[in-house]
């Protein structure tokens, strides 16, 4: 096909487009975030779109007879909010000099810090061509608009080659994974690390079993529309103890528990026969990993965070033989429960010069300290010593 076929168009609902031809541009490996039922029920419930702050801004590549080539899911963002990589000094910055920062261009899964692809390219062209022309289609929105800058949250390693070649500079997140060595129980997953790791989790689930507490595992294939219920009362409280708003709906969890069953488990704890807690994994067979997305409580518990949201999660994990657990951005708090520190990247171009020239310094000093926020992160790692050198 020859490039100059080529046409750039964005739409401001997904809806705008078949499911079958967004679908069609996916790797089987791409995960379910970016499943036209994920993206598509955060706008159809009003959890991007409106007054949130998320503009819908897809930006697609079209053949002069308007098939679908390739696409990025994009957002114009008016704040900062529910990104997980942070640029509130990249903004201050800009007010302090009477410039807007906002709106700026985000490609990334909403509320979600989860790798995966940002440029969607369909199979029966050229990868490189639809890459190129998305990147450079990015930055002429953002020029054209006047807007400050783009931001591409944590695509694949051969995107942002792309990204680098068309000026884009990384920056380097930190998240905490568990990775199954092929443990047949939770017990053999404890005896592969050190004893202080070791003793603490047995401590914090015992002081839990202390409270007589059992757990319900729910397939999303046979979650009932009570127990979203449940589990968003959930969901809610944790925001409202932060004294903060959720970014999702009751309607939208309840339309994906039932648009995509497959990928969901619940977990939920009882005591004395009713539901106290609940936590919630996504499930990606096809990469065998499960994310650990939200979790709540409707009574305080000491422990019981840990042990719903991560030894819960880490035991389902091991009978289904699913390989990696992430379990969020940030925290830690994860390492001594048997998480590692991983390294993600995330993408970035500034229009003005002078404010690029002032991000890439900024960069360049954050990369060297995060080198030795990992390094030191390592000296920490609650394997055994001789696990870690295997």
């Amino acid at each position: 096909m020859k490039q100059n076929a080529l046409q750039l168009r964005v739409i401001q609902r997904l809806s705008e487009i078949a499911e079958v031809d967004w679908n069609t541009l996916l790797a089987p490996d791409a995960g379910p975030f970016l499943s036209y039922a994920f993206l598509n029920t955060l706008e159809i419930t009003g959890c991007v779109g409106g007054n949130t702050g998320w503009q819908v801004a897809h930006l697609l590549v079209e053949d002069s007879e308007s098939r679908l080539l390739g696409a990025m899911p994009l957002y114009l963002k008016q704040h900062s909010y529910g990104e997980f990589v942070f640029d509130w000094a990249w903004a201050q910055a800009y007010e302090q000099n009477n410039l807007p920062y906002y709106p700026k261009a985000l490609s990334a899964i909403p509320f979600t810090p989860v790798r995966g692809p940002r440029l969607l390219v369909s199979t029966i062209v050229d990868k490189q061509i639809i890459q190129e022309t998305l990147v450079a289609g990015l930055k002429t929105l953002v020029t054209q608009n006047q807007l400050s800058s783009a931001h591409v949250l944590f695509p694949e390693n051969d995107e942002l080659e792309e990204l680098k070649k068309q000026g884009f500079m990384l920056r380097d997140s930190v998240q905490f994974h568990w990775r199954n060595a092929q443990y047949q129980d939770f017990e053999q997953f404890l005896a592969d690390l050190t004893m202080k790791r070791r003793k603490n989790i047995r401590r914090e689930r015992a002081a839990v079993a202390n409270h007589d507490i059992r757990y319900r595992h729910i397939p999303g294939s046979i979650a009932t529309a009570d127990d979203w219920a449940f589990f968003y009362r959930c969901y809610e409280n944790t925001y409202k103890e932060h004294r903060s708003s959720p970014y999702l709906t009751e309607e939208c969890i309840q339309l994906l528990g039932a648009g995509m069953p497959e990928n969901f488990h619940l977990i939920i704890a009882i005591q004395n026969e009713r539901p106290i807690a609940s936590s919630l994994l996504v499930v990606d067979r096809h990469t065998s990993t499960a994310y650990g997305r939200y979790w709540g409580a409707i009574e305080h518990i000491p422990c019981l965070h840990f042990e719903l949201a991560y030894y819960q999660a880490i035991e389902y994990c091991i009978k289904e033989q699913i390989q990696i657990f992430e379990g969020g951005a940030q925290g830690e708090h994860k390492m001594a429960r048997g998480f590692l520190p991983t390294t993600l990247h995330s993408a970035h171009w500034i229009a003005d010069a002078g404010f690029s020239n002032a991000v890439k310094r900024f960069l360049e000093r954050e990369h060297e300290g995060m080198a030795a926020y990992v390094d030191e992160l390592e000296q920490h790692i609650p394997l055994k010593s001789s696990k870690v050198l295997a």
